[in-house]
């Protein structure tokens, strides 16, 4: 049985160097709070508000480090509060997608594309993706057992990279209809 964790990924921003500047001054470091699960990756103490054309999120987390290009990963609940365009992308893949204003304590930053629901996805290892038998970019289902609220959810990506630890996200939404739970596994399912 091919068993993944199941994390769920909370709104964030990803910033560029460029717009960090903007954002919090020239030069500014982002400051690690805590690592996350994928290695190098982390969250910052630093926050910004979110504007979109109907309300904001006035808090939300940087995760680092900094990105060639700026991103906000939300839920489609969160693009609908804020009235905010949000397509479902791979992270990274944000062109032509949704706007919104990011607010630091310096400035701020008019985005023209970067707002994404994020597709669900596995992060695997070359040795995990070969246990499990998928490929990367390979597009499988995974199984959660919750209570009363089991489910399969489908067109997970899967993404493969030696520098990934085998983790499956899923935005707030998604975790809140499995009723998922920190430590939760879930079962690939070849569709």
């Amino acid at each position: 049985m091919s068993k993944v964790l199941i994390e769920t990924s909370a709104r964030h921003v990803h910033v560029s160097r460029e717009d960090l500047d903007i954002l919090f001054g020239e030069g500014y470091e982002l400051t690690p709070k805590k690592d996350l699960s994928q290695p190098g990756q982390f969250a910052c103490e630093e926050r910004v508000a979110v504007v979109g054309a109907k309300g904001q999120f006035p808090a939300v987390s940087i995760l680092g480090p900094t990105r060639p290009s700026s991103q906000v990963e939300i839920s489609a609940s969160d693009a609908r509060s804020i009235g905010a365009v949000a397509p479902v992308r791979e992270s990274g893949d944000i062109a032509g997608s949704g706007c919104c204003k990011l607010v630091g304590p310096k400035g701020g930053v008019e985005l023209k594309e970067g707002v994404i629901v994020a597709k669900r996805h596995i992060h695997l290892t070359p040795d995990a993706a070969a246990e499990f038998g998928v490929e990367d970019k390979e597009v499988v289902g995974v199984k959660i057992e919750s209570d009363g609220r089991s489910l399969i959810f489908g067109d997970v990506v899967c993404r493969v990279n030696p520098n990934f630890a085998p983790a499956m996200h899923i935005d707030t939404d998604e975790s809140n209809a499995a009723f998922a739970t920190p430590g939760m596994m879930g079962e690939i399912v070849k569709l």
